[in-house]
């Protein structure tokens, strides 16, 4: 192993509203990705950061971006499916960003609440939630209004980096 990568943290503990949750991140199978995390949660990007979109049993969205995208795209197709893939990239509490290009002001964090057939195509996962499942689902649960946003605010008040947990 990279004596480089194995310096890098490995978890992320995000600090919400409704409690902590962390993450196990995917050095190995995501490295550019979780290094622009890194970067971003080191400069506090992440800090009072909003959770813009929440639908019951798919996902949860945080991120600058007000714009539904994957998450109205995912919406439209998730009622076609009757039968789910339940392979590790389709698993509930998985952390990933979106595929589509976008500046680090736009880095957008999901955490999916249910199996998505269509994860890889959507997102890059680079990490998946090993404690706080329990609060992640108390965000799921916030009443929304018709765009799925979230009648209250409920938001990431920080994150911190850890080596190991």
């Amino acid at each position: 192993m990279d004596s480089k990568k194995s310096d890098l943290p490995g978890y992320a503990i995000l600090d919400t509203a409704k409690g902590s949750i962390t993450v196990e991140l995917f050095k190995d199978s995501s490295p550019e990705v979780v290094d622009q995390f890194l970067d971003l949660c080191q400069r506090g990007h992440f800090n009072g950061m909003l959770f813009r979109h929440v639908i019951k049993h798919y996902v949860i969205q945080a991120g600058d971006s007000d714009k539904l995208g994957a998450v109205e795209d995912w919406t439209l197709k998730g009622k076609q499916y009757s039968q789910l893939d339940t392979s590790l990239k389709h698993e509930a509490f998985m952390l990933g960003t979106s595929k589509v290009k976008h500046d680090k002001k736009e880095f957008e964090l999901f955490i999916t609440t249910a199996p998505i057939p269509d994860l890889n195509e959507k997102l890059i996962v680079f990490g998946k939630v090993i404690k706080g499942e329990d609060i992640v689902q108390e965000i799921e649960e916030v009443d929304t209004d018709e765009h799925y946003r979230p009648k209250s605010s409920i938001g990431i008040h920080s994150v911190n980096l850890k080596q190991s947990i």
